[in-house]
């Protein structure tokens, strides 16, 4: 292996040890429980990626096992070269174990883990993310996982997203999300990288920053279903002073039949074509207010819709193309 091949397996595996902290976890359960008392009642729920010893999701979800009125909860971990952990939390008791193999989540032990489940909460690998969503299905169970948030754009992602099947959790994205990490990465981050930037102290703890984390689900919360409050196109014109809403109009793109709405709160209320937003836009997506067309450009993209969305022939980062739920209407009656 050469030595850039090993100094990105070694970035790789620190980006992979990030582990969620217990008021995270609490905040985000919290809003599925309000909105559905019951959700968590009589399920399995399996965390193919926490150690039971260390992993704040099975602190969590043991401290709130009888509230939530859970049926069982499985924990497996992944140990390199040796046994991986298995533990089982249900109303007659826990039962810890080693598992046959090293507790890779695609293999047949944690699979037929997986089978059993109602519902799969965790935060895995982030190198591992694709492989991870196909082995989840979210076809076929709920989910509840962190994600970077460029994995929207992804092929195995984004017809997901696009079909409903899965969204974006109740935590906003514009948060920062702070993680523990291991000690010899703490000690990496402060030698070369910037508080503020890439950690954070907090009461002295030096704590990972991925201000691109996000959670991703199929559980419903009350967030997803706000409406998102709407100015006509003459008054985000009147009022706006960013450079691609110019003058009197919206800037149209070279090479596709849209608009570009540069932030989501410039979304107009009347227009009723095709528009071009930013991917942090699912932030505040509403499946009843909007209907999701097509994604195009970015690093990790679903498809190259005309070479990716250009204004004034400079490509611009992946847009999201969407259109107002009530134009469906309106086809139908047609």
């Amino acid at each position: 292996m050469s030595k850039n091949a090993m100094l990105q397996d070694a970035q790789k595996n620190k980006n992979d040890e990030f582990y969620t902290q217990y008021e995270d976890i609490e905040a985000e359960m919290n809003a599925y429980v309000k909105f559905n008392p019951t959700v968590f009642q009589d399920k399995t729920i399996l965390l193919p990626c926490d150690d039971p010893d260390r992993s704040n999701f099975v602190k969590y979800f043991v401290s709130n096992f009888r509230r939530f009125g859970l049926k069982k909860l499985i924990a497996t971990s992944y140990r390199m070269n040796a046994h991986g952990k298995k533990f089982v939390f249900t109303k007659a008791g826990i039962d810890k174990k080693q598992l046959d193999g090293n507790g890779d989540f695609r293999s047949k032990e944690v699979t037929e883990l997986r089978n059993e489940a109602d519902i799969i909460i965790t935060n895995p690998p982030f190198s591992l993310f694709r492989e991870f969503m196909e082995w989840v299905h979210p076809e076929l169970r709920k989910v509840l996982v962190i994600g970077n948030i460029n994995a929207i754009t992804y092929k195995e992602i984004f017809p997901l997203i696009q079909e409903n099947k899965l969204w974006i959790g109740a935590r906003s994205m514009n948060r920062d999300m702070y993680f523990n990490v291991p000690r010899e990465y703490q000690k990496w981050l402060v030698k070369n990288k910037k508080e503020g930037s890439a950690y954070k102290k907090i009461n002295d703890v030096v704590m990972g920053r991925l201000a691109s984390a996000c959670w991703f689900t199929n559980i419903n919360h009350g967030r997803r279903h706000q409406p998102l409050s709407l100015m006509t196109m003459a008054d985000n014109i009147k009022f706006s002073k960013h450079k691609r809403v110019r003058g009197h109009e919206y800037a149209h793109y070279d090479n596709y039949d849209a608009i570009e709405v540069p932030l989501t709160d410039a979304i107009p209320s009347d227009y009723d074509g095709v528009m071009g937003v930013p991917i942090t836009f699912l932030d505040k997506y509403n499946p009843d207010q909007f209907e999701l067309v097509a994604i195009a450009g970015g690093k990790n993209l679903v498809q190259r819709a005309h070479g990716g969305a250009k204004i004034d022939g400079k490509n611009l980062y992946c847009r999201i193309s969407i259109r107002h739920r009530r134009l469906m209407c309106t086809y139908e009656l047609n």
